[in-house]
C-alpha cells in the first residue's frame, strides 16, 4: 500500500506536507530527513513526527516530482537499509573507516628527517607530513573557533617554526596514532552495536491455494502479509512475528533474547522473528511482518541509540569546549612570562577535548550492545541515564509481577446433566481457535484431561467481551459476566452465591451460557513468577526506594500479593486510563520513575515515565515506546538492565573524574616546564586511549540467578 500525503502550503521554492508515513510507530524522523535530503535538486529538509509534517526546500519543480515519487514509495523498510552502513558521528571522530595512512605520512617523516642533514629537506619533509593537521586546524579555527584541532595544529606549528623537526614530526606522529586509535575503538563499539541487526530473511515459505489446493510456495520475505501462514523447517531462521499454529520445534533464540538453551516450541507458542529452528517444523501465522518484526525494530532502536546523546554526554562536550580557551590562555601567559615556545608548545598539547567526547559515547554503546546480546534493547544513552537515576519503579501486575499466563484452577457446573469434562471440551471447542490468553488456557486443560472435540457451527468474536457459536441448534455465549448478564441477559439466578464466593477468593471467572441459561463457569489464576520477589529484593539493593504494584483487582486480592512480594504501595480496581495519571502523580512528587508494563493499555504510562520498561511478551505498541524492551520472558530482566545502567554510570563518572584530574596534571606539569612537547604529546595520547579502552571493555553482564 502506497503512503499518503497531502500538500498543506507552498511557496516559490518551499512546500509542506501531511505524510501518512510519519504515522508509523517506529520511524526515526532523522533517519527521514537524511533520506529525501539526498535526493536531487532538495536544498534542505524539516521533519516534525508530532505534526506528521514534512517541510521541503527546493530548487525547482522538477525537485517537486522526484519528491513526491518517493513519498509515496519510501517504506520504513527502505529507510532502515539506506542507512544501515552508516554511522552518526561525534566529534572529534572521522565518518569513514579508520586509516592508517596518516601514521604512515608522519612516522615516515619522523624517520627520513633523522636520516637526513639538510636542514631545507627537514623542514620541506616536515612541512609536508604537517600539512594535513595544519590546514584542518586553520579550517576549524575559522568555522568552529577554539577547538582541540586548533590547539593540536598551532603545538606542531609552533615546532616547525622553532626548527625543532623532530618534536613537530614527533607530536605529528603520536597525534596520528592517537586519533587512529580512538576512531577504531569508536568503530568497534558501533560495530558491536551493528551486528544485534539481523541480516533479513530473503525468502521463506507460506501457504497459499493453488488450483484449489493448498501448497507451499517460496516468496520473497517482502511479499509476506499478516495472516499468511509461514512454514519453517530445520536450520532456518524464522521471518515473521506471530503464533504456531501446528507442529513443535527446538527454537533457538540465542541471538534475541541471549538465552543460550534451546526452547521447546508448540501450538499456540509466540515466535519472533530471527530467531532458528534447530529441529522440527512449524507452521507459523503471521502476526508481525516486514518492518514491524522484532529484527527490524531492534535495527530502529540501534539507528536511535547512534544519534541520541544523553546529558552527561552534553555535560562532558560542554566542558571539553570551555576548556579549550582555558588551555590557549595558559600557553599565551606561560609565553608571554618565559617567551619559550617550546614550553608553549607543550601546553597546547594537554588538551581535554577528545577524552571528554569520546569515552562517554563509547561507553554508552557499548553497554547498549552487551544488553542487546543478553536480551535487554536500550534505545540509548538518555535511556541508561534515566534507568540509573531511578528511585520508584512501578509494575503493572499482570504479565510483569505474574507470569502473565492464565491456569485453569477449577471448573464447576450448574447444570446436573452437564458434567465438568463435558463443560470444559464444550469451552475448549468453541476456543480453539483463538489465541487469546484465555483461550489457551481452557484449550491446554481439555487437552490434559483427554479433550473430545465438539461439533459447533462458526464462531463469532466479540473483541473484549468472548465469543459466540451454536451446537444442535442452540446457542453457546462464553465470556465475561457482564456480556453474558447484560448483553445476552442470561439469568444468573441462583448462582450468584457461589460465583461470589469464588470471587472473594480471588478467582478469575470465565462464564458460559447455553440455550439461555447459565451452564457454569471456569476458574482461572495467573500465578506470581517465581522469582519476583527475590526481583524486588535485589531492586531495593541496588538503590530503589520504592516499589508500586498497579492492578485492575480487588484491593483485597491486591493487598494479599502485595504482601507476599513486599511491595511498598497498591493501587486497585485501576482502570486502563488510571495508570499514566499515578505514574505523573509520582512524577510530581519528585520521585525518578521507571514503568514496567507489557499491555496495549500500558503504552501511555511507558511515555509518561522517566523511563518505562516493556516485557517480552507485551503489545507491540508497550514495546514501541518503552525506553528499553526485553526480549526475555524473565522479570530477572529487569534487575539486570538496572544493575547494567547504574555501573554504565559508574564507569562513565569514574572516567570522567580521571580525565579532568590526569590532564589538569599534565597540564600543570607543561605549564612548569616539567614535560616537552613530545612527552606530553605521549602522555596526553596515552590517557585517551587508556580511558577510550576503558569504555570499550564496558561494565559486566552479571548474569546472577535470581
Amino acid at each position: 500500500m502506497n503512503n499518503q500525503f497531502k500538500i498543506v502550503h507552498q511557496t516559490k521554492n518551499r512546500i509542506r506536507y501531511k505524510y501518512s508515513l510519519l504515522d508509523n510507530q517506529y520511524l526515526d524522523e532523522n533517519i527521514l530527513k537524511k533520506d529525501l535530503e539526498k535526493l536531487k535538486g532538495v536544498e534542505a529538509v524539516r521533519v516534525n513526527k508530532t505534526a506528521k509534517s514534512v517541510i521541503i526546500n527546493f530548487e525547482d519543480e522538477a525537485t517537486i516530482k522526484e519528491v513526491e515519487k518517493r513519498l509515496v514509495t519510501l517504506t520504513l523498510e527502505d529507510l532502515l537499509e539506506s542507512c544501515k552502513n552508516e554511522a552518526v558521528c561525534v566529534s572529534c571522530i572521522s565518518e569513514e573507516d579508520p586509516s592508517l595512512k596518516g601514521i604512515i605520512r608522519a612516522s615516515s617523516a619522523l624517520l627520513a628527517e633523522r636520516l637526513t642533514k639538510n636542514d631545507f629537506l627537514k623542514a620541506s619533509i616536515s612541512s609536508f607530513a604537517a600539512a594535513p593537521l595544519l590546514l584542518e586546524g586553520s579550517k576549524e579555527l575559522f568555522e568552529e573557533g577554539l577547538t582541540s584541532k586548533v590547539l593540536e595544529s598551532a603545538a606542531v606549528g609552533i615546532s616547525l617554526y622553532r626548527k625543532d623537526y623532530l618534536a613537530a614530526n614527533s607530536t605529528n606522529a603520536m597525534l596520528e596514532l592517537g586519533e587512529y586509535i580512538e576512531e577504531t575503538t569508536v568503530h568497534k563499539s558501533d560495530d558491536l552495536l551493528k551486528e544485534l541487526a539481523k541480516p533479513n530473511v530473503e525468502e521463506a515459505w507460506i501457504e497459499k491455494i493453488v488450483k484449489g489446493k493448498v501448497t507451499e510456495v517460496l516468496v520473497k520475505s517482502s511479499e509476506i502479509k499478516t495472516g499468511d501462514v509461514v512454514i519453517v523447517g530445520v536450520g532456518n531462521t524464522v521471518p515473521v512475528d506471530g503464533h504456531i499454529l501446528d507442529g513443535s520445534a527446538s527454537v533457538n533464540e540465542v541471538s534475541m533474547t541471549g538465552e543460550a538453551e534451546p526452547i521447546m516450541k508448540q501450538r499456540g507458542d509466540r515466535v519472533i522473528s530471527g530467531t532458528i529452528v534447530e529441529d522440527g517444523r512449524l507452521r507459523i501465522w503471521a502476526e508481525y511482518v516486514g518492518a514491524d518484526t522484532a529484527t527490524q525494530r531492534i535495527k530502529h532502536y540501534i539507528e536511535n541509540s547512534l544519534n541520541e546523546k544523553s546529558s552527561v554526554q552534553l555535560k562532558a562536550t560542554k566542558l571539553a569546549d570551555k576548556l579549550v580557551p582555558v588551555t590557549l590562555g595558559l600557553a599565551g601567559t606561560s609565553y608571554l612570562l618565559t617567551k619559550d615556545f617550546e614550553r608553549m608548545a607543550s601546553i597546547l598539547q594537554a588538551d581535554y577535548s577528545c577524552a571528554l567526547k569520546l569515552a562517554t559515547p563509547v561507553a554508552f554503546k557499548t553497554t547498549i550492545s552487551k544488553a542487546g546480546h543478553n536480551g535487554i534493547m536500550i534505545k540509548g544513552a538518555k535511556s541508561i541515564e534515566s534507568l540509573s537515576s531511578a528511585d520508584t519503579f512501578v509494575f503493572d501486575k499482570t504479565g510483569t509481577l505474574t507470569e502473565g499466563e492464565l491456569e485453569v484452577i477449577s471448573v464447576e457446573s450448574y447444570d446436573e446433566q452437564w458434567s465438568e469434562e463435558d463443560l470444559l471440551n464444550l469451552t475448549a471447542s468453541t476456543e480453539e481457535h483463538y489465541f487469546h490468553p484465555v483461550a489457551e488456557a481452557v484449550v491446554k486443560a481439555a487437552k490434559e484431561k483427554g479433550f473430545v472435540h465438539m461439533h459447533h457451527e462458526e464462531v463469532e468474536f466479540i473483541v473484549a467481551h468472548g465469543v459466540k457459536t451454536e451446537v444442535e441448534g442452540k446457542q453457546v455465549v462464553i465470556g465475561s459476566r457482564h456480556f453474558l448478564e447484560d448483553d445476552e441477559k442470561i439469568d444468573f439466578g441462583n448462582a450468584k452465591t457461589r460465583i461470589q464466593k469464588s470471587l472473594d477468593n480471588g478467582k478469575t471467572l470465565l462464564y458460559i451460557g447455553f440455550d439461555g441459561k447459565l451452564l457454569g463457569t471456569i476458574s482461572l489464576a495467573d500465578n506470581l513468577r517465581k522469582n519476583a520477589k527475590a526481583s524486588i529484593k535485589r531492586l531495593r539493593e541496588l538503590g530503589v526506594k520504592n516499589i508500586v504494584m498497579l492492578t485492575g483487582d480487588t484491593k483485597k486480592k491486591a493487598s494479599m500479593i502485595a504482601e507476599e512480594l513486599d511491595i511498598d504501595e497498591v493501587r486497585a480496581e485501576l482502570l486502563p486510563t488510571d495508570k499514566a495519571k499515578i505514574v505523573k502523580e509520582l512524577m510530581d512528587e519528585g520521585k525518578k520513575v521507571a514503568f514496567v508494563g507489557d499491555g496495549i493499555n500500558d503504552a501511555p504510562a511507558l511515555i509518561s515515565a522517566h523511563v518505562g520498561i516493556s516485557m517480552s511478551r507485551g503489545a507491540d505498541i508497550a514495546k514501541a515506546t518503552a525506553d528499553v524492551s526485553l526480549l526475555k520472558d524473565d522479570i530477572a530482566a529487569v534487575v539486570e538492565a538496572k544493575e547494567l545502567a547504574n555501573d554504565t554510570m559508574k564507569l562513565i563518572n569514574n572516567n570522567f573524574n580521571a580525565t579532568v584530574g590526569i590532564n589538569s596534571a599534565i597540564l600543570a606539569g607543561a605549564t612548569f616546564g616539567l614535560f616537552s612537547p613530545i612527552q606530553t604529546a605521549v602522555l596526553h595520547n596515552g590517557t585517551t586511549i587508556g580511558l577510550l579502552l576503558n569504555s570499550i571493555k564496558g561494565v559486566k553482564v552479571k548474569s546472577k540467578s535470581i
